[in-house]
């Protein structure tokens, strides 16, 4: 690892960030491309666990904000956190027992369905008063197992996929799932990370990069987030149409 890569890290780590603060959700799925085309990792699997490590740093920043603001609805978010942990452990490891190449292409599916869920218009009708009840606890439990295991598998934070199914499992408002859903974007980066880390498929120095990065690229995407205004949804479309493009050239890269 040298220091030009290591300043390509904090590059696309400020990139990421700038698109996920002015976007939202969709914006870690890029992570990965930029590690393996722009750093220079060699290896899918390590650029994988150090997109997912970066991913949980930046949701844990991200919640001590909506937890200050008193968005996250605590019970229904770690019910759906500690089963989905267990479903990313599960979906990490059979990652890292595929094919790195092969890996790749099945990560441009999950890009391109990114992008697609991205240009649907988000639903907002919901409840504000949303308990964890007996009734509502095994449907919270059995949404977060399956979307841990597809986030543990991909190495992405799942946010475009927790924020619906917290919604679907808790009839919540989309601004409570949204907050919500950074405990478990913490949690399944943080497991996915563990994972690969014990498998020697990892790069500390790379995280640290991406982190400082990601500090300098959200504080950059705070005032544009305010200036889009009324074209956010247009920009959130273009956005879109990139992760759509970026998929592309993954799969491409991936085949041939």
């Amino acid at each position: 690892m040298d220091a030009v890569q290591l300043l390509l890290a904090v590059l696309s780590g400020g990139v990421v960030a700038l698109f996920l603060t002015v976007f939202g959700g969709g914006g870690s799925v890029l992570a990965v491309p930029l590690l393996l085309y722009v750093v220079g990792v060699r290896e899918p699997h390590v650029a994988i666990g150090v997109s997912a490590a970066g991913v949980s740093l930046n949701a844990l920043t991200a919640l001590a904000g909506q937890a200050r603001a008193g968005r996250v609805r605590w019970p229904c978010a770690l019910t759906f956190a500690l089963f989905g942990a267990t479903g990313a452990w599960l979906g990490s490891s059979i990652a890292k027992a595929i094919d790195g190449e092969r890996l790749l292409l099945f990560f441009a599916v999950a890009m391109a369905v990114v992008g697609l869920a991205m240009l649907r218009p988000a639903r907002s009708e919901g409840s504000a008063a949303v308990r964890l009840s007996p009734r509502l606890a095994p449907r919270v439990a059995l949404s977060g197992a399956g979307v841990g295991a597809v986030a543990g598998f991909f190495g992405i934070g799942g946010g475009f996929l927790i924020v619906p199914g917290l919604m679907s499992a808790t009839g919540m408002t989309l601004a409570l799932a949204q907050a919500s859903s950074l405990v478990s974007v913490a949690a399944f980066g943080a497991t996915t990370a563990v994972n690969y880390s014990l498998s020697g498929l990892m790069s500390w120095p790379l995280v640290a990069a991406m982190t400082a990065g990601g500090v300098a690229g959200t504080l950059a995407g705070l005032p544009l987030a305010r200036r889009l205004g009324a074209n956010a949804p247009l920009g959130r479309r273009l956005f879109a149409g990139l992760i759509i493009v970026v998929a592309v050239y993954v799969a491409a890269k991936a085949v041939f």
